[in-house]
């Protein structure tokens, strides 16, 4: 064999699937050992990903008997080595993993990875949680169909593959929920819902908390049941051991769902306050990655060809079920399709521009937040404009009114500062007051659903641009009215009808359209 500086299970790191030689790879371990169980148990003790190939192989190769790698499955093979040292500390080693729908999420994490944790002793007990008891349990039987069928995995770990037993003979635990080794490991399934709290066998409770596809596709979901499975998750899932490894892996299901959030995280949008406080890590990987070199290649270019993957990136179902973008959410009125940006002469002459406030009476955790945007009317295009749509969760006092004045800093052509008042006005005069331009509440008296319409109207004739992608605005459209926030929906659709009023009334002239 080929002399190398690195360990075998060094060799891994850096690469990614298009580095990646599988047979290069291969090429560093004596094939004389590998056929011997003890050289086996060696090499694989540090690299799932041998484990993997020699003991799971039948699991990686797809309908032509090829194995292929994607970025996501180094990756992951990569994270599952920090297993082999238990955290010194409480939350220590707390991961989310998203990448494109059927990259084999469930296979590695409920079955590859566990089941080299579990053969190594890395891992005692790993407890997995899936969006219902009968998906969980699946995966659980196809741990325990290795354990019962797979003969090289039986011979090298007969301990891990025979069930525990009482003195009477009988098995101790070896039911569709959990499975007890003679090893002493313990697997145990469940959905995410099943009454988890003290979860332990004797005196032994999970070191391994697995959380695969735990929300369930958006038929099924809602902003209500997305907050009631993160409650379950913070206070019921991860309290059975604050030591424990924690991995959550998934595909975004619903705009504000559980793993949109990590998305948002792991991009650097924002962080929501539950991902801070549980000291969660949460890693995107993209279905088209854009090198440093400048050019584009797929995240697993044998599955999904680069060509294939631009070739459906327009669609709502490249966004959702690839990007992890709820861009690609079944919303009920905008779709990306909606969204125009100023074209090869520029963005459009400013006539009038303001800001337009969606507020929130306070800034509680479950408040909606508060919305900013800045929009502007071109006299000479007959559109509007939105530059900036923020959406900001501070008290209705000194820190907003800091916000608004440093937007009018920044945008010094805004005029009119417009805010919804339905709810506190007194509020809005207190924190808006001596103001540098002029304050206009306003009242909105039609429904919410049929003033969103008739903005959508104004989009789909293209009489309003977006200055350049608004994400958190435009992923607000797409879903709306699912989505667990509307405010800078409100924002934008208000400014877009001051400056554009219903159709309806007589058509106002350009000066009257602005700030009448």
């Amino acid at each position: 064999m080929t002399p190398t500086t690195r360990t075998p299970a060094g060799y891994l790191d850096g690469l990614d699937a298009e580095t990646f030689n599988l047979d290069a790879y291969l090429a560093q371990f004596d094939p004389r050992l590998l056929a011997d169980p003890e050289g086996r148990r060696v090499f694989t003790r540090l690299d799932p990903l041998l484990f993997a190939l020699v003991y799971l192989r039948h699991h990686l190769k797809d309908e032509d008997g090829k194995i292929t790698f994607g970025d996501a499955h180094l990756d992951w093979c990569r994270a599952a080595r920090q297993w082999v040292r238990p955290p010194a500390g409480p939350g220590e080693n707390r991961h989310a993993y998203i990448a494109p729908r059927n990259m084999g999420k469930s296979t590695w994490w409920f079955l590859i990875l566990p089941t080299w944790a579990a053969a190594h002793g890395h891992v005692k007990f790993a407890a997995a949680f899936a969006a219902s008891a009968t998906q969980a349990e699946t995966h659980l039987a196809s741990f325990k169909k290795e354990i019962d069928n797979n003969d090289t995995l039986r011979r090298d770990y007969p301990d891990l593959c025979t069930a525990a037993k009482r003195p009477g003979g009988a098995n101790v635990a070896d039911t569709q929920a959990m499975y007890m080794a003679k090893s002493g490991f313990v697997f145990a399934a469940r959905g995410i819902d099943s009454s988890n709290l003290g979860m332990k066998v004797g005196e032994q409770r999970p070191d391994l908390l697995l959380c695969d596809d735990i929300e369930p596709d958006e038929s099924s979901y809602s902003p209500e049941l997305a907050r009631k499975r993160r409650t379950t998750l913070v206070d019921a899932i991860l309290p059975l051991n604050v030591y424990a490894r924690v991995v959550i892996s998934g595909t975004v299901t619903m705009p504000g769902s559980i793993v949109h959030q990590l998305v948002k995280h792991a991009r650097g949008v924002e962080t929501a306050d539950w991902i801070r406080e549980e000291g969660f890590e949460a890693h995107y990987t993209p279905p088209i990655i854009k090198t440093a070199g400048g050019y584009e290649r797929s995240v697993w270019p044998a599955k999904w060809p680069l060509a294939y993957l631009k070739s459906i990136e327009h669609t709502r179902s490249f966004a959702k079920n690839y990007a992890n973008d709820p861009m690609g959410a079944d919303g009920d009125l905008w779709t990306p399709d909606d969204f125009r940006y100023p074209g090869p002469d520029g963005p459009d002459p400013v006539s009038h521009m303001m800001l337009s406030i969606d507020p929130a009476v306070t800034a509680k955790r479950k408040s909606d937040f508060t919305g900013l945007a800045v929009v502007s009317w071109s006299a000479q295009t007959r559109r509007c404009t939105v530059h900036e749509a923020l959406a900001v969760k501070v008290p209705p006092g000194e820190q907003l009114r800091e916000r608004v004045l440093a937007l009018l800093d920044e945008w010094p052509r805004i005029g009119l500062i417009l805010i919804e008042v339905n709810q506190g006005q007194d509020v809005w005069k207190s924190v808006l007051h001596d103001m540098p331009v002029k304050v206009k509440p306003v009242s909105q008296t039609e429904p919410k659903f049929v003033r969103a319409e008739g903005v959508l109207g104004y989009y789909q004739r293209g009489r309003v641009l977006h200055a350049r992608r608004l994400r958190e605005l435009e992923e607000q459209m797409c879903a709306f009215p699912k989505a667990p926030h509307d405010d800078l929906v409100d924002a934008v659709g208000s400014a877009v009808r001051r400056f554009i009023p219903p159709e309806r009334k007589a058509a106002p002239s350009a000066r009257t359209a602005a700030y009448a």
